[in-house]
């Protein structure tokens, strides 16, 4: 059980890190060689795994890291936005404030987001650009959605691999601090409308970054020739 659970962080850590591609296959042999164990060990992770929606398994072909479409992607966000807005509601209502150390812990997270941002490491900066939503909720004394955000962060990473540029990744560190500094200032309620636009506006920061069509060439090849009649055509 503990070599399982070994293998479901390591592959969530890979994700979070850009180790592991998008649509990756996860070979049960492969990972039974590769922590000494049994395919029923890796079976029991990969199983833990599909539970939390982050593999899936296709029949007489494996597991693979889930697909996540441009509206698979909008649900997902619009998860986030609820429980991240509802924790610092919660808190608001409560009239409560984080203490110090809780502050401290943020603003320590924002310096490691800000060097990774200015580094060349996409994985770290990918890392911790989830991870403070996973901390955040932590700190707000959620611990249960703080791990269902980790599942939901891992899933959002699988998109933004492919569609996030540095500029977006430096805009979501600024909205980061935004938050910080509203809850340092004690004001729950302008942290958690910070929070809003910044889970929000999503697709801003990512459709920009979006790679070539994949069907061009095949769109290329099957276009009419110039000057045939449509009778004789139909365009793809």
């Amino acid at each position: 059980m503990a070599i399982a659970a070994s293998i479901s962080s390591r592959v969530i850590d890979a994700v979070l890190g850009q180790r592991l591609a998008p649509d990756a296959r996860l070979g049960e042999q492969q990972l039974a060689a590769l922590f000494g164990c049994s395919r029923t060990v890796v079976r029991e992770a990969m199983i833990d795994l599909a539970g939390r929606g982050i593999v899936t398994v296709s029949p007489r072909r494996g597991w693979y890291l889930t697909a996540v479409t441009d509206v698979f992607a909008r649900e997902l966000y619009d998860a986030r936005l609820i429980i991240e807005t509802g924790l610092l509601r919660q808190l608001g209502a409560r009239g409560g404030r984080l203490d110090g150390a809780e502050i401290a812990r943020l603003r320590a997270h924002l310096d490691a987001q800000h060097t990774a941002v200015q580094g060349a490491d996409v994985g770290r900066r990918s890392h911790l650009l989830g991870d403070f939503h996973v901390c955040l909720a932590r700190c707000l004394g959620n611990g249960v959605l703080a791990g269902k955000l980790r599942d939901l962060t891992v899933l959002t990473t699988l998109y933004t691999m492919r569609h996030q540029t540095p500029g977006d990744a430096r805009r979501s560190y600024e909205e980061h601090v935004g938050v910080v500094e509203a809850l340092a200032a004690g004001d729950a309620r302008e942290a958690e409308a910070r929070m809003a636009r910044h889970l929000g506006t999503w697709e801003l920061k990512t459709t920009h970054a979006r790679g070539p069509d994949p069907l061009e060439g095949l769109r290329r090849a099957l276009a009419p020739p110039a000057g045939l009649p449509r009778d004789h055509a139909t365009t793809p």
